[in-house]
């Protein structure tokens, strides 16, 4: 019975993501959700049923469009793949909770942020102000073992923290990274906020590093991309949210 439950969650993730790549492609552009169609960016043809099976009509195609042979971006099986995967993470570390539920959105949440950020470098404030209100009713409803003040003291440390940053930088680091992790903030509290923090900042100097290498072996050294850092937000919010505990234990620890 588990197995078939995990399955079924895995499939309804697959096809949450891809409805997820259409919120974080469309909703910076200002776009509707449901009209045009989904269609072929190279040459606008209007997508079949059999190109919208999410993942295996990419791996069918080859990563290519059936009509014109050009190549179908690997950001969308990866954000459907991701959903997929993340929401049996939520079910198997949690279960059917309420923290589960919690899990699963903010899952959701870092899927459309990657996937926005990484194609256009922003993340929205539409999608921001769309999950901040129910995982703030949530967190009321559902406040685990610490009070409310402890989830609001998060964002708040959160957001605060980015905020002094992105006025030192003078545009190094984007508002819409301030407002999302003061959005985390509402999910894990004040230290696992700080955690998810740290941790999105050790991954993406990792992720950029590696980038700037793997520029100047391709010629582009000199032109320097920015780099998105949602994702490695989203990424640290994730690993906090399923072991942050045990994570600051195991560091306190090292001390005592």
């Amino acid at each position: 019975m588990t197995f078939l439950f995990t399955l079924y969650l895995f499939l309804l993730g697959l096809a949450c993501g891809s409805f997820f790549n259409v919120v974080g492609l469309r909703v910076p552009l200002g776009q509707s959700l449901v009209a045009p169609p989904s269609s072929c960016p190279s040459c606008g043809q209007r997508l079949a049923a059999r190109d919208l099976v999410p993942v295996l009509s990419y791996a069918l195609s080859r990563g290519r469009c059936r009509h014109c042979a050009a190549p179908v971006s690997a950001l969308y099986p990866a954000g459907e793949l991701a959903a997929g995967l993340l929401f049996v993470w939520a079910y198997l570390r949690f279960g059917l909770t309420a923290q589960g539920a919690i899990g699963a959105l903010l899952a959701s949440l870092a899927v459309i942020v990657t996937v926005s950020d990484i194609r256009y470098m922003r993340i929205p404030n539409k999608v921001l102000l769309a999950f901040a209100p129910v995982l703030l009713a949530l967190r009321i409803l559902y406040p685990g073992e610490h009070p409310i003040l402890y989830y609001l003291l998060g964002a708040l440390a959160g957001g605060g923290l980015l905020l002094a940053v992105a006025l030192i930088s003078r545009g190094g680091m984007g508002l819409g990274d301030v407002k999302l992790l003061a959005v985390i903030g509402l999910v894990l509290g004040w230290p696992g906020t700080l955690l998810a923090l740290m941790i999105g900042s050790l991954a993406g100097t990792i992720g950029g590093s590696i980038q700037l290498r793997a520029d100047k072996r391709s010629g582009d050294g000199s032109a320097r991309q920015p780099i998105p850092f949602g994702p490695y937000l989203a990424l640290g919010a994730l690993i906090a949210y399923g072991c942050g505990d045990a994570l600051i234990d195991g560091y306190l620890n090292l001390f005592t």
